[in-house]
Formats: structure tokens, C-alpha cells, sequence
């Protein structure tokens, strides 16, 4: 089951249409999705999950709490809306595309994919990329 939830006023469009590319993603990454919880923010509570929970005092998009059990997946993905609208300004993509983005990063994060290294963080956004053209091709526009 995947689940989307709330902690700023922004709200989710198209919840089914996306709940259905994701569960193409784990199913063709192998995986079995028990539940994945998605929660939009702001940068405040991501800055503060970071602080608190990873020591790192800085912002970011998005944070996965991975409680998978092998190829079932389960977690937490909490991204910070303010951030992907930075970004999306920053990388001249719009709101839409950067966060399918960051959606699918923290899933693929599930899947067993990293992003530390340059060689694995090139591998995360060809993975990135391949899904939203997933998406693009399924349901033929990048619109949320």
C-alpha cells in the first residue's frame, strides 16, 4: 500500500495515477511493496528529521526511513516541497517533474540503490530518468 500524507498545505494530485507508476517501479525493480508512506513537508520539519534523526545540519528534499525486509518494501518518505521547488528552478525542470523525481529516489533508495559514490549516484539518476519516462510514456504527460 503505498499512502500519502501531510504536514504543509500542499496536496497531491492525481494520487491513483501516481500510486500506479510507483508500483510499476518496485515491480519492475523485483520488489514486493508492503507499505510506503510518502509525507510532504516543509523545509523546517525535513531540516529538523535531518538534525535529529541523521546528524546532518543541513536541508535536503528528501529522506528515506527504510524498514524493508529484503525485497518488501517498506518506509518512510518525507520530502520538503520548498526544497523541490527550489530545485526545480535551479535544474530549469518544472515543480512536476522534480518531484516524480524525488518520489522515485527515495523508492529506488528501497530498492537497494545509492547515491554516495558518483558511480552509484549515476546509477540513482539513470534510474531517475528511466522512470519518469515510465511515467511520460504511461500516462503520456508529466502533469500531477
Amino acid at each position: 500500500m503505498i499512502e500519502f500524507h501531510y504536514e504543509t498545505d500542499f496536496e497531491l494530485g492525481l494520487k491513483t495515477q501516481i500510486s500506479n507508476w510507483l508500483q510499476q517501479i518496485i515491480q519492475d525493480e523485483g520488489c514486493v511493496l508492503n507499505e510506503v508512506n510518502y509525507i510532504f513537508c516543509d523545509d523546517d520539519y525535513l531540516h529538523k528529521l535531518n538534525v535529529d534523526f541523521l546528524d546532518h545540519d543541513t536541508l535536503t528534499d528528501v529522506i528515506s526511513f527504510d524498514y524493508c525486509v529484503g525485497k518488501n518494501l517498506q518506509g518512510d518518505i518525507f520530502i520538503s516541497i520548498e526544497r523541490v521547488q527550489d530545485n526545480a528552478n535551479d535544474f530549469k525542470v518544472s515543480f512536476n517533474e522534480e518531484l516524480l523525481r524525488v518520489m522515485c529516489h527515495g523508492l529506488f533508495h528501497f530498492c537497494g540503490y545509492k547515491d554516495k559514490s558518483e558511480e552509484d549516484a549515476v546509477l540513482m539518476r539513470s534510474k531517475e530518468n528511466e522512470a519518469l519516462s515510465l511515467y511520460k510514456s504511461k500516462f503520456n504527460t508529466n502533469t500531477l
